[in-house]
C-alpha cells in the first residue's frame, strides 16, 4: 500500500511584529504525489521490459529529465524496490517480487470463495491466474472430482497466445500494449494454435464484445477451456478459466460459460467493495 502523505502547515501564527526564526517546509503533497506517479511509472517501464533496462534506454521510454530519473532510480535502489547490476541494467528489485507474491497470495485468498461456489456448481477444474509480462501465472486452482479432469498446477505459466485466460488478458490491455505483445513470434503449440496476429487480432475483438474468452485445443491436445478477465481502470487484475477434457467441453460449454459469468460478477463485486 502506498504510504498516506499529509501537507502539514508550519506557517508560524505569531503576530507581524514578532521576531521568528524560519523553519523549512514539508513537500506539498502535489509534489509528493507527482514523486510517487514518476516512481511508479519507472518501476512498471522496468517490468514490462524483459532483459532490464538501461539508464539511456529507460530515459527514452518515459518522458522525464534524465536528472528526475537518476534520483528517483537512486531511492527506490536504496528501498530494493530496482536494483543495478555490475553493466549497468536495471532490473526489479526483491522487494518488488516479495510485494507481487504477496499480493497474489491475498487476491487468490479474497476470490478463493468464488472459486469454490463455481467448482460446485460445475465440477470441474476451476483456476485462478495473473498476467505476468507476457504469459499466465497460476496462483489458485480447485480441481474437479471427475475421474477424467483437466489439471496443471499452480505456479505454473502458460502462454498469452493460445490459452483462454491468456486471450482474456490479452484482450483486456491497452492497444499500444498488445501491439508490443503482438510482435514477437506465435509460437505453435498444437495444429490449432493462432500463429497469424492478424487472425488472433479479430479473435480477440470478439473476446472483448463478449466478455468472454476460448481456447480449442490451442494449447494443450485434449483440452479446451473459457475464461474471463476480472479488469479495473488500470488494467487487468486477475483471469477465472475453466479447462475441461475437450470431448465433453462442446456439449457443456453453455453452462459453464453462464456459470463463469455469474462468478466473474461476483468476483469483481468483491473486489470493487
Amino acid at each position: 500500500m502506498d504510504p498516506v502523505i499529509r501537507c502539514v502547515d508550519f506557517t508560524d501564527a505569531m503576530t507581524p511584529s514578532s521576531s521568528t526564526t524560519p523553519t523549512p517546509t514539508e513537500p506539498s503533497s502535489t509534489g509528493s504525489i507527482q514523486v510517487l506517479q514518476r516512481a511508479a511509472l519507472l518501476i512498471r517501464t522496468i517490468g514490462e521490459h524483459r532483459g532490464g533496462l538501461r539508464l539511456a534506454e529507460l530515459g527514452e521510454l518515459v518522458d522525464l529529465p534524465k536528472t528526475t530519473i537518476h534520483r528517483i532510480v537512486g531511492a527506490l535502489t536504496e528501498e530494493r524496490l530496482l536494483r543495478i547490476d555490475p553493466s549497468g541494467r536495471i532490473w526489479l528489485g526483491s522487494s518488488v517480487l516479495a510485494l507481487a507474491r504477496l499480493a497474489a497470495t491475498e487476491l487468490a485468498e479474497q476470490l478463493r470463495p468464488v472459486l469454490v461456489e463455481l467448482h460446485r456448481v460445475v465440477d470441474e477444474t476451476v483456476d485462478l491466474s495473473v498476467l505476468d509480462g507476457s504469459s499466465v501465472h497460476f496462483i489458485d486452482q480447485i480441481q474437479s472430482t471427475q475421474r477424467l479432469r483437466a489439471v496443471s498446477s499452480v505456479g505454473s505459466t502458460f502462454p498469452l497466445h493460445c490459452s483462454a485466460n491468456g486471450k482474456a488478458f490479452l484482450a483486456s490491455l491497452p492497444l499500444d500494449q498488445l501491439d508490443d505483445m503482438l510482435t514477437r513470434p506465435l509460437e505453435r503449440f498444437t495444429q490449432h494454435t493462432i500463429t497469424d496476429p492478424d487472425e488472433l487480432r479479430a479473435e480477440l475483438d470478439v473476446i472483448r464484445a463478449e466478455g468472454v474468452a476460448y481456447d480449442y485445443e490451442e494449447h494443450t491436445l485434449g483440452i479446451a477451456a473459457v475464461a474471463i478477465a476480472l479488469t479495473d481502470p488500470t488494467g487487468p487484475i486477475a483471469a477465472i478459466s475453466i479447462p475441461t477434457p475437450a470431448d465433453r467441453f462442446e456439449i457443456n460449454e453453455p453452462r459453464l460459460r453462464a456459470e463463469l459469468l455469474a462468478a466473474a460478477a461476483q468476483a469483481r463485486t468483491m473486489l470493487s467493495a
